[in-house]
């Protein structure tokens, strides 16, 4: 059967491109794009019409920057991002403990470090509520864990367990453990706990909430950037499963320190089987190991990110990956053909990553690279230029500096970076391609919600009228653009992914407020009305109008 969505504003997934009214799709793929009469002559008399009354038309959105298995693990936690003080988490714990009686640990993500006293939360504190079974809490960027003594004792913290490379258990004036992990503490010790304690049946189920989740936002293709054991072999079992995802997924390997060049290195050696492996399986067309990600730096609201300068506290941060730790793996996951991703918040991380993308150039020679930089918060003006001249994806996550959660960032720096920050003009200024995700579980994973943002550069989170750097605001095609065609690129996807151009593959979103010429504020209460992978219609509203 071929369909047409007629009486739209059709966005093709460039800027720079005409809108159209008309997009006509028949076994999974585009067959014509373009104003009415055109679309439907092409389609013929039999095709089944759906007037849009107006609605946007749009490539389905491209998460350039997510967690998969996080995400829908986190979907089952207590939610504590609005909680606005220590007292309200404690009841949320409280309430969350009554409900599950019988829970062998309790979960919860996303508490902002306005919240906690002195932005420095420790174990006593949640003790007060729940002293019985392990409470691991995620904190709003998930680069810190809040856990209770229970959680200690379970993952066998004392006063002796090391610090790992890049991390920190922060401790008190006696040497105990506080409760308080930083970066890959917590990767090292709180995700290697939950890791033992989660079944295959529970990872799989993350999975396919972060699936359907997704789908109801408009997403058709995403990037996950901290593919794992562990959420590998979920993959897997899901493409054994159906023989398919329910959409297309790009994935980096995640690399850790390690203190041990050797072993460094050997984890490029093992993306490289996961890679080769992966393309030779039944349904690979879905899922393909795309690079290696590089966590370079902290967060700034943890006084973990590296600066150039120090924080108004007077302490800075050292590169979770040094230069020299990082170059000869970025050297050999290039030679392999590995797409660099690297999380750089601090402007000096930021340097780094460019320093290992030229280093890359001059140890393997001149080739088709597309390296990418996450984040990217505080950065110079000689970054953003260097980027633009090699050719590096700025992947950026408007919803990172919504308002509402800006005041701790801002705290930190104390200077005039805390106005400079989040420069999305000067990227676009210098041509340097911009894919815009949301990095969940850090932030909601709402397309509509993060494109309000990039469009108004108001809050999703409290809305208000107070706009915060009006500079830094999208057009709706270039925010359009960041959410589809870009993020496509920057994921290495093909066929047709963030685009609709005849003959690729028909994966369209249909939102019901069109940015172009609609209210932005109207886009916090918008709704999906259809979402389709290849020509199917697997989330919104199937109620259509048959001419």
């Amino acid at each position: 059967m071929t369909t047409v969505l007629t009486n739209a504003t059709v966005f093709t997934g460039s800027a720079d491109a005409p809108l159209h009214e008309a997009v006509a799709f028949e076994a999974g793929r585009i067959l014509a794009v373009g104003d009415a009469a055109t679309v439907r002559a092409i389609a013929g008399e039999d095709a089944e019409v759906v007037d849009l009354d107006g609605a946007l038309v749009s490539p389905g959105f491209v998460e350039a920057h997510t967690h998969l298995a996080m995400l829908g693990q986190t979907l089952d936690k207590v939610q504590l991002r609005d909680a606005g003080s220590l007292s309200e988490i404690q009841e949320r714990l409280r309430a969350a403990r009554s409900a599950q009686p019988e829970a062998a640990y309790l979960l919860g993500a996303s508490w902002m470090f306005d919240a906690v006293p002195g932005g420095q939360p420790t174990a006593a504190m949640i003790d007060e509520v729940i002293d019985d079974i392990p409470v691991i809490l995620d904190s709003n960027d998930v680069h810190s864990s809040w856990v209770n003594t229970a959680a200690l004792e379970a993952m066998g913290i004392t006063a002796e367990t090391p610090n790992p490379p890049g991390g920190e258990i922060v401790r008190d004036a006696d040497g105990q453990a506080t409760g308080f992990m930083l970066e890959t503490a917590a990767i090292e010790y709180v995700w290697s706990y939950l890791d033992e304690i989660t079944t295959a049946a529970d990872r799989e189920r993350f999975l396919d909430t972060a699936f359907e989740a997704y789908l109801h936002s408009g997403v058709t293709a995403a990037t996950d950037m901290a593919l794992g054991e562990p959420e590998l072999a979920a993959v897997v079992r899901l493409l054994e499963r159906d023989g398919r995802l329910p959409f297309p997924v790009t994935a980096h390997w995640l690399l850790r320190p390690t203190g041990d060049p050797e072993r460094d290195l050997s984890q490029v050696t093992r993306a490289v089987e996961v890679r080769d492996q992966v393309a030779a399986l039944d349904g690979s067309e879905w899922f393909r190991l795309a690079g290696v990600k590089f966590i370079l730096d902290g967060v700034i609201d943890a006084c973990t990110a590296a600066m150039r300068a120090p924080y108004a506290n007077g302490t800075n941060a050292e590169a979770i990956w040094s230069y020299q730790t990082a170059a000869p793996v970025a050297v050999a996951a290039d030679a392999a053909g590995l797409q660099l991703a690297m999380h750089a918040i601090g402007d000096h991380a930021s340097e780094i990553a460019l320093d290992l993308v030229e280093e890359c150039g001059r140890a393997n020679g001149p080739r088709l690279r597309s390296p990418r930089i996450e984040h990217l918060e505080s950065v110079t003006d000689d970054t953003i230029r260097r980027m633009a001249a090699l050719g590096v994806v700025a992947s950026l996550q408007p919803v990172h500096c919504d308002p509402a959660i800006m005041d701790n960032w801002m705290a930190m720096l104390g200077d005039e970076r805390a106005e400079t920050g989040f420069p999305w003009q000067k990227f676009r200024d210098a041509g340097v391609r911009i894919a815009l995700g949301t990095d969940a579980p850090t932030a909601p994973l709402e397309a509509a919600h993060n494109l309000f943002i990039a469009l108004t550069t108001r809050s999703a989170l409290s809305p208000g009228s107070a706009v915060s750097h009006p500079e830094r605001a999208f057009t709706p095609g270039q925010a359009l653009e960041g959410l589809t065609l870009a993020g496509a690129v920057a994921g290495e996807f093909g066929d047709g992914i963030g685009r609709i151009v005849p003959g690729g593959r028909a994966n369209l979103v249909v939102l019901d407020v069109n940015p172009f010429t609609g209210d932005p504020d109207d886009l916090l209460e918008s709704t999906v009305l259809r979402t389709y992978v290849d020509g199917e219609l697997v989330a919104g509203s199937a109620a259509s109008t048959r001419e």
